[in-house]
């Protein structure tokens, strides 16, 4: 169970990666007059840090067996899911705010927030994932499975 912990935190990281990547190139760490992002830079960065935090003291529980460390992962977990949900209530309006045009989304390349330019499926990937993970971490840390 700890292995399928580690694997689905690590693909969860992937996808928040990319999250992550995609933010800081549609300019959303930049803080200006019609600021670009509805995310403040300390709420995804912490939220970066954290999960990565995380992830090593998983990796850390995995190699030595030690309950301690599974259970702060677990805390570890709760706030970086709560920071994610903050989020993701904070992503919604950006998306709702896409133009539909021709049922196609056209992207507002102009004045719209950073996280605009999420892909649907990797939010949706990324949050399903990380609950598996919080999932998977609960059962190991308490030797189920």
């Amino acid at each position: 169970m700890a292995v399928a912990a580690l694997i689905a935190w690590i693909v969860t990281a992937a996808g928040g990666s990319y999250l992550l990547a995609t933010w800081i190139r549609k300019g959303g760490q930049r803080r200006q007059a019609g600021a670009s992002s509805s995310f403040p830079p300390a709420l995804i960065f912490g939220h970066f840090a954290l999960a990565a935090i995380g992830l090593i003291v998983w990796i850390i529980y995995v190699v030595t067996d030690k309950d301690a460390l599974a259970w702060t992962s677990f805390g570890l977990l709760v706030v970086i899911a709560l920071l994610g949900f903050t989020m993701l209530i904070r992503w919604l309006p950006a998306y709702r705010g896409r133009v539909t045009t021709g049922g196609r989304v056209a992207e507002a390349l102009v004045g719209g927030p950073a996280e605009r330019h999420f892909p649907v499926a990797v939010v949706a990937g990324h949050g399903a994932l990380a609950v598996t993970t919080i999932v998977l971490v609960v059962l190991a840390a308490a030797g189920i499975g």
